[in-house]
């Protein structure tokens, strides 16, 4: 990785390296200190721009916490010039009520009117409360606070005199002057105005120092403010021009980002054109791998079957035993390249399924007998059946084929003889289950499974076993479409396969199928036996409609060797035309695949000219006409070519016998 420091740890040591931005443009870079310590990496990064503004915010934090501080102390400053001039006040009240005290009783003495002891009275009411104020006021200043004391002492005294004026001049003790009381009550004036004096100088004195006081904490609570903004001033100016620093360093990293990313596309386009390029090849390969298969065991059914025409056309003039020999060796063989390549539509799901609601236990324990026929007498089956299974719906003939082919692997599996079980129970495929496997949908499933204890498989095998023409037996003893028919008929059966094997104890295979939910209507898939051919009744004429000549004359040929009155149409034009001349007519017999119109079409047109028309569809492959999904059209009659004469013989007579269902 270009430009990245590579650091190695051990212990507690700690390296500092230099990392830098790829890009021709991108012009960042940062010291990383990366630091180890009990497992634990931690980075740290030192940015001299983030250093800066976290200075500046420092800086603008301590100026508004020094701002808030001299707020404070401006504000105490203040309440303090506020006391002071308050006790000033108090002072100034206790002398004025001492004066009113005494020109009120002056007054007194000489008119004699009660009213100039007014002030006299409100002097004796108050003066205490006044005195008491002042004291709370200068509790923190101990020097007042004496001088206070003195200064009640002398009121006391100036108060008492005058009282005693009052009293005996009320009493007409005396209608002189008392000299000696007026010196007295003057030289007590006197102190009380120079206690009052002291104390007002003091506070005059505090007045000055707290004002100035407060003047300097105005200054510096304006100096503060003024230093924050002019602080916050020079950080937004920073912020902003780092801001635009980074905004056009993010401009030129999303320009190179874009050139970069223009390249990863460019990049990526290329892998994927080579990416197509190698599945292409794969596809051509596995094609190759396919074809080459398919023309490999076709091949040796051409040369059974031409191989075998020939001598019977040979044979014919001398030998018929011989010739009749070799026919059935032609017949064998044009039967296993049919096999051949109805195994081929089921890998690749395109054969036409008929599925209906079955019970797999009944399945299976109608396939024990023919399983121990084909299987011999060297294998043991065993069957265990679950209680309660689950009903399923799929293609009955085509289950049972898939578990003949897997219980004919077994049996190859263990060619000293063994024991191969057969197992059925219900399963429950969940969420982590499906999550594993891409292609299976979570849910509920009847499952059968078959076990033996042969050699196994091992993994690379087990991985390839579904693959078509992939096998492990011998030249001539397969061709490896076995488990890839039976993977692909249970795939387009909506279930899941999966095989389990171990070397030296054997397989496992087992099939899920989607449980049935529907109504409660199972169909009997006991296998049958093989019955006598059936034939025509009371004139019953057949329509059969094929573009190929060939194969129409065959299938004309058959029916009539079965009894059938037969006509005949090369296209669907034809056919029409001949329903509209024939009067009667039992049953179409119609390819699906034709030019201009196909057989569908064909059979649509014919039952709305003839309602009670019974329909018999043939075809070697057809995707859409009467399959969707891949299964038939409810309804649909089909027989797949090629077909044998009975094969033909049972599903003709089964469509005629069928009743036809009452139109909507």
């Amino acid at each position: 990785m270009s430009g990245a420091a590579r650091v190695f740890m051990a212990g507690r040591l700690t390296w500092v390296k230099t990392i830098q931005s790829a890009g021709p443009r991108c012009r960042l870079a940062a010291r990383v200190r990366v630091h180890y310590s009990n497992g634990m990496i931690f980075w740290r990064r030192a940015d001299p721009t983030f250093m800066r503004l976290l200075a500046g915010f420092a800086i603008v934090i301590a100026l508004v916490v020094g701002a808030i501080w001299l707020t404070v102390a401006q504000q105490r400053a203040s309440t303090m010039v506020r006391h002071t001039l308050e006790v000033e006040n108090r002072v100034r009240t206790v002398l004025l009520r001492l004066q009113d005290a005494e020109t009120g009783q002056r007054g007194y003495l000489l008119t004699g009117s009660p009213d100039f002891l007014d002030p006299y009275h409100s002097a004796l009411a108050h003066l205490d409360e006044d005195m008491s104020s002042l004291a709370r006021a200068i509790a923190d200043n101990p020097v007042q606070g004496a001088r206070l004391a003195r200064l009640r002492d002398v009121a006391d005294a100036r108060l008492e005199l005058l009282r005693v004026s009052v009293v005996l001049y009320q009493n007409r003790a005396s209608n002189s002057i008392d000299l000696e009381r007026l010196r007295r009550g003057k030289a007590l004036m006197d102190v009380a105005r120079q206690i009052v004096g002291t104390m007002t100088r003091e506070e005059q004195a505090l007045l000055t120092t707290r004002q100035a006081m407060a003047a300097r904490a105005t200054a510096w609570l304006t100096a503060g403010l003024a230093a924050a903004t002019i602080a916050l001033l020079v950080l937004g100016a920073f912020v902003i021009r780092d801001a635009r620093r980074r905004l056009n360093l993010a401009l030129e990293n999303a320009d190179a980002l874009a050139r970069a990313n223009a390249r990863l596309v460019e990049e990526a386009a290329n892998r994927e054109a080579a990416e197509a390029q190698v599945r292409q090849m794969q596809k051509v390969e596995a094609v190759g791998h396919l074809t080459g298969g398919i023309a490999h065991d076709f091949n040796n059914m051409l040369a059974i079957i031409i191989g075998s025409l020939d001598l019977a056309k040979r044979r014919m003039r001398g030998d018929l035993h011989r010739a009749e020999g070799c026919i059935d060796n032609a017949l064998e063989g044009a039967q296993r390249a049919a096999l051949l390549t109805g195994r081929l539509l089921a890998f690749s799901r395109q054969q036409p399924l008929a599925p209906s609601v079955l019970d797999l236990n009944k399945l299976v324990g109608g396939m024990s007998e023919l399983l121990r026929r084909t299987i011999g007498d060297q294998v043991r089956v065993e069957t265990i059946l679950a209680g309660g299974l689950w009903r399923i719906r799929a293609d009955a003939s085509q289950l049972e084929n898939a578990l003949l082919n897997l219980c004919v692997n077994a049996r190859d599996a263990m060619p000293d003889g063994g024991r191969l079980t057969i197992e059925t129970t219900n399963a429950h495929l969940d969420e982590a289950y499906a999550a594993d496997h891409a292609e299976v949908t979570p849910g509920q499933y009847a499952m059968v499974s078959v076990t033996d204890t042969g050699t196994g498989m091992p993994p690379d095998v087990v991985d390839r076993a579904f693959d078509p023409f992939y096998t492990t037996k011998g030249p001539g003893k397969g061709t490896g479409l076995g488990l890839s028919q039976v993977f692909g008929f249970i795939k387009q059966s909506g279930g899941h396969a999966k095989i389990y094997s171990e070397l030296g104890v054997g397989t496992t295979v087992k099939l899920y199928l989607p449980r049935y939910y529907g109504e409660d209507r199972t169909v009997d898939a006991t296998p049958r036996g093989v019955a006598d051919t059936p034939v025509a009744r009371a004139d019953e004429i057949v329509l059969v409609v094929e573009d190929d000549d060939r194969v129409r004359h065959l299938s004309v040929d058959t029916l009539r060797e079965l009894g059938y009155t037969v006509v005949q149409a090369s296209d669907a034009a034809q056919a029409l035309a001949v329903l509209s001349l024939q009067p009667r007519v039992d049953l179409l017999f119609t390819d699906i695949v034709m030019p201009d119109m196909n057989g569908r079409l064909l059979a649509d047109r014919a039952v709305a000219q003839r309602p009670g028309l019974k329909v018999l569809y043939t075809t070697g492959y057809s995707r859409n006409a009467i399959v969707h999904n891949g299964v038939l059209d409810p309804g649909v009659n089909f027989l797949a070519k090629p077909f044998t004469v009975e094969q033909l013989a049972l599903k003709v007579r089964e469509v005629l016998d069928t009743e036809k269902p009452a139109a909507e």
